[in-house]
């Protein structure tokens, strides 16, 4: 297999980081005022970089994808309830993605909402029959187009003047708007492991992408949050065709849409390979994008938020569980069928997960949860009996 090289991980990473779902998430820190607000995220970031930084290492160290390391603390047949729900959330994610795209685009250039997601869903089928090791000059390209074009993005965005006076809406609480900047970063664990388990050097890749997609995130949270300070919008296709910039505009909406929903639809296909070795990935992967893409056409998905609680509910857990078997007890269950103990004790993260979300913590529930979790896993390696590593 080709082995991907760091900056090969960076590229990946720094298209996920550039995301119309991030900047129009970064609009609702506005009412926090700039600096409250520039401190959530950044402390929203810290925690889910660390993780995903940690979760790409189980992947980069082991060598395999991100539904095998599960199997590692689940088991074989355990792991694939995992995959099986990550199947689904990612499709899911294909089809909200494909579907904002849409949207923003059609602001710039109404041809019709079905047409920019035939277009969005096509080029993203380009991106999965061309592969994540052979991208090369493509992904060269398309990043180095976004990293010009939100420059200029920003450049609109903050050479707006002053700050907006009013009519930003609700300040949500410190600990809300951590949380609501850790979704992102926590919204990748469930794949990073997909791309690291092919890289040349699995330490420095998994750190180049949890750095680079901290940051590329942080600064669309930015751009978000600076649109509704500074210009009083958050349509960030409006601010686009306000400043003029055309064709500059759809180049951002349509390449940052791609670039962010080929590694869904990519991860996709890779879970499928972990419930059966006759599914072939790729396939699989352009099978999600074209569901997706039909999901996006034909189903209204202005409202995320139920869908983004509810992975964090289900893949939080899991990944806490993951985290602590590998680097603090040494723990394998990889030939196992289930591994009772932690599918229990996911079960009990899962609903206090659900129970925490009623509380304001200052740095979010999704901490709070993983915490819990890891500390029953290491008390239940604890207990008398016999011991299966």
């Amino acid at each position: 297999m080709k082995k991907t090289t760091t900056v090969q991980n960076g590229l990946i990473w720094f298209g996920a980081g550039v995301s119309l779902v991030e900047i129009l998430t970064g609009s609702s820190f506005a009412p926090l005022g700039f600096a409250r607000g520039l401190a959530a995220i950044v402390a929203g970031h810290v925690i889910g970089c660390i993780l995903l930084f940690l979760t790409g290492l189980i992947g980069g160290r082991s060598g395999r994808s991100a539904m095998e390391t599960v199997k590692m603390s689940f088991g074989q047949r355990g792991g694939l309830l995992f995959a099986a729900l990550n199947i689904l959330q990612l499709a899911g994610w294909t089809a909200i993605m494909i579907y904002d795209g849409a949207l923003a685009a059609g602001g710039v250039f109404p041809a019709g909402h079905w047409v920019w997601c035939l277009v969005i869903g096509g080029l993203i089928l380009v991106w999965i029959l061309v592969g994540v090791t052979n991208l090369g000059w493509l992904n060269r390209l398309s990043m180095a187009a976004l990293f010009l074009l939100t420059l200029v993005l920003s450049r609109v965005v903050f050479g707006a003047g002053t700050p907006a006076g009013g009519g930003l809406g609700e300040a949500m609480s410190f600990g809300a708007a951590v949380e609501l900047a850790a979704a992102m970063p926590l919204s990748w664990l469930p794949l990073i492991s997909d791309y690291t388990r092919e890289a040349e050097k699995p330490v420095q890749a998994s750190l180049a992408s949890a750095v680079v997609y901290g940051l590329v995130s942080v600064w669309m949270y930015v751009i978000g949050m600076g649109a509704a300070l500074f210009t009083g919008e958050s349509n960030i296709a409006a601010i686009m065709v306000k400043a003029g910039l055309g064709a500059a505009a759809l180049v951002i909406l349509i390449l940052s849409t791609v670039t962010t929903t080929f590694l869904d639809a990519w991860s996709a296909g890779v879970s499928a390979e972990s419930l059966s070795p006759r599914l072939k990935g790729r396939w699989m992967a352009a099978g999600a994008a074209l569901l997706g893409c039909a999901g996006a056409v034909l189903f209204p998905m202005d409202d995320i938020t139920g869908f983004l609680y509810l992975i964090g509910s289900v893949f939080a857990p899991m990944t806490a569980i993951q985290i602590t078997d590998f680097f603090l007890l040494r723990r394998d269950r990889f030939q196992a069928d289930f591994d009772r103990r932690n599918l229990v004790i996911w079960a009990v993260g899962f609903g206090a997960y659900r129970g925490l979300m009623r509380l304001d913590f200052p740095l979010g529930c999704t901490l709070a949860d993983m915490v819990l979790v890891a500390a029953l896993c290491v008390l239940a390696d604890k207990l008398p009996g016999k011991r299966r590593r």
